[in-house]
């Protein structure tokens, strides 16, 4: 009998694609995508700086990949992302949905729909124009890997934060129907759904706010930007091949599913 060959976590050879990666999560999950061997697009839309730093930065680390500026809630500006990616890397064969915009806390009242909107562009409307604009690819090869970046907050209804919830909400809607749908041509989807983990966007943010979250996550330490990209790379190898419309939460135990 023969023994079973050990898991691979290795993306040797693949291409990914992480959108608002060149600072907080979006940073940590690029950077372990390319320590797992895969050429990683970083996406930015503005702060051109910070982004050629962050790339800079990354390739020091030894990873390789390559730096791309575009709006990724836009109908124009994705199918030309995705096509510039596969001249310069190779076609996308793992996409990460991770940029972001501004996410206020405030009372329902305060709130207005364009607001509401702009969550809706960045956590439904983008995921959907990327995959449809990756996915000739992947059904061809018959292998792909497509991770969302949910939030604990849909589990846990923050108040005060109906907008982000909301979309956030309907991104994790969007990933169970696409899983089952994708997972005859041998792609997988699933989401990470952190918990909060102070990244630079959290600098200003209240430290009795900080240590009152902090004093109820079991685990009993604050998570790690790295926390998330280890999750992303078991997600994007070969040893999740069979983990589908699954959304983990990685955030110390604060949730349960």
């Amino acid at each position: 009998m023969s023994t079973p060959s050990a898991p691979s976590f290795s993306l040797q050879g693949r291409v990914a694609l992480v959108t608002g990666s060149t600072t907080g999560l979006g940073r940590a999950i690029a950077l372990a995508l390319g320590q797992a061997g895969a050429r990683v697009a970083l996406n930015y839309a503005n702060n051109t700086a910070r982004a050629e730093k962050a790339l800079a930065e990354f390739r020091a680390a030894g990873c390789e990949g390559a730096l791309f500026r575009a709006d990724v809630t836009s109908e124009t500006e994705v199918p030309k992302l995705i096509s510039a990616i596969e001249d310069e890397l190779g076609p996308v064969d793992i996409l990460v949905p991770n940029a972001t915009c501004d996410q206020p806390h405030k009372p329902i009242e305060d709130y207005d729909w364009a607001f509401y909107q702009s969550m809706l562009d960045f956590f439904i409307k983008s995921p959907f124009l990327l995959t449809k604009a990756c996915l000739p690819h992947m059904k061809q090869q018959r292998w792909g890997r497509i991770i969302n970046i949910g939030s604990e907050v849909v589990a846990r209804g923050v108040p005060n934060f109906t907008a982000y919830v909301a979309a956030k909400g309907g991104q994790n809607g969007f990933h169970r129907s696409l899983a089952t749908e994708l997972a005859p041509f041998g792609i997988t989807v699933n989401m990470i759904a952190p918990g909060w983990i102070p990244v630079e966007r959290h600098a200003n943010d209240p430290q009795s706010e900080k240590d009152g979250y902090h004093s109820l996550i079991p685990a009993g330490r604050w998570g790690i930007p790295s926390d998330v990209g280890g999750t992303a790379v078991f997600l994007a190898s070969e040893a999740a091949g069979f983990v589908i419309g699954q959304n983990i939460a990685v955030n110390g135990g604060m949730t349960l599913q």
